[in-house]
Parts: structure tokens; C-alpha cells; sequence
């Protein structure tokens, strides 16, 4: 049993580890910035308040876990995600602080596909204008979105130059949503893994709690896709 904590428990992504962790058999803590969206019913799961920005709140917040997952979206809806893109960034950097005040902690950081790979040493997010194309005509956001990409990277960087226990997950999808769990999926490295098409939350969260059980990533990013 792994004492796992989840931040952002009430997204897409967060609520899924929730409940793949407790049906797992795991104890978990999840955290949530806004004491109103706790669950009337919270089933098996111990809901904290805790702010993914402070590192005082985190470092109190994770005390005493083994593992903690930080599934947090910076906005609600697209929009207000760009607007608070920077916030990842500073999420990330509040995040080290508070795991060097607790260092036995492991963190699980869920990134996005723009750092990955597309060719030796190209990222996708550096691809110009097929990048844009893919915001725009394929995942249908604004061009915009690419400073949400980008700090996304920008945080991974961060977690690179640390020495702490963390792992990043970059899927390998532009779209994750509510959908089947399989627990059938191709993982990589650094190379986003092409032509699988768009990941449910579900599995997302499977391979989130299998890296959780099993370190095979420790102080590595790590990708996921169909």
C-alpha cells in the first residue's frame, strides 16, 4: 500500500488517479484548492485543502506521503488556462521548494506533449508553423495556447535541474478526456509516440499510479500513448 496524494482531484485527469489509486487499494490524500468543490460524498479518499502555488501549503500538505501526483490545470477552460500559463511555471518552482523541505516524497508531475520529441533534438512545440497548425486545426484552441506548451516545458526544465525524486508524464495525446479504461498502452521516453489517437483520462491515470507502484522514471520524463 503507497500513501499517494493528488493534486488537482476534481480534474479531469486528478479525479481518475483518485479513484485508480483507491481501487488499487492505495491510501490517498486529495488536495484541492477551493474547500467548496470537496465531494458531499468524498468516498475512501481523505480531501485536504492545499495550494499548488505556495510552497509552504504543499510542504505541510504532502508531509508523510510516499508519492504525490500533481495533476492541476492552471485555469478553468481554455481560456483562463493562457491567461495563468505562467502559473505552471511558478507551480513547479513551489513544488521543488516544498519537496526539499521533504525530500523522502516522490512527485508525479503530468505535463504535455509540446517538450516531446518529434525528430533527434526537435521538439514539437519548435516545429513552427506545424505546431501552430496543430493548435489551431487539429486540437481547434487558439494560437495562444502555445504559452500554456510552453511553459508546460518550462517546468519539466525546472524539475530537471533538481535533485529531487520526481518524474514527469508527458502524453502522448493533444486531448485527454473522460473515456474507456483499457490498460493498453504503448510507453516512451523523450519521442512523442505518433498515430494512436487521444488518450482517456482513464488510462492516463493507470499509467500515473503503475509509475507510482513501480518506479521505472525516477528523475526522467516519461510518455504514454496508444
Amino acid at each position: 500500500m503507497v500513501d499517494i496524494g493528488v493534486f488537482g482531484a476534481t480534474g479531469v485527469i486528478g479525479s481518475r488517479v483518485v479513484t485508480e489509486a483507491l481501487r488499487r487499494g492505495h491510501r490517498v490524500t486529495a488536495f484541492t484548492r477551493d474547500a467548496a468543490r470537496v465531494p458531499t460524498r468524498g468516498g475512501s479518499a481523505t480531501w485536504a485543502v492545499a495550494d499548488w502555488l505556495d510552497t509552504d501549503s504543499i510542504a505541510e500538505a504532502i508531509a508523510g506521503l510516499d508519492v504525490v501526483v500533481s495533476a492541476v490545470n492552471a485555469g478553468h477552460g481554455i481560456a483562463d488556462t493562457i491567461a495563468r500559463a505562467d502559473d505552471f511555471v511558478a507551480g513547479a518552482r513551489a513544488m521543488v521548494a516544498a519537496l526539499d523541505r521533504q525530500p523522502r516524497v516522490r512527485l508525479i508531475a503530468v505535463g504535455g506533449a509540446g517538450s516531446l520529441e518529434v525528430a533527434p533534438g526537435i521538439q514539437l512545440l519548435d516545429t513552427g508553423d506545424d505546431f501552430t497548425r496543430t493548435l489551431t486545426e487539429v486540437l481547434d484552441v487558439p494560437a495562444d495556447y502555445a504559452r500554456v506548451v510552453r511553459a508546460l516545458r518550462d517546468a519539466l526544465n525546472i524539475y530537471r535541474l533538481s535533485n529531487r525524486n520526481w518524474t514527469y508524464l508527458s502524453p502522448s495525446s493533444g486531448r485527454i478526456a473522460p473515456g474507456e479504461r483499457t490498460g493498453r498502452f504503448r510507453i516512451g521516453g523523450d519521442q512523442l509516440l505518433v498515430g494512436g489517437g487521444d488518450l482517456s483520462a482513464e488510462d492516463v491515470a493507470v499509467a500515473l499510479i503503475d509509475e507510482a507502484e513501480q518506479p521505472r522514471f525516477v528523475q526522467r520524463r516519461f510518455t504514454v500513448g496508444y
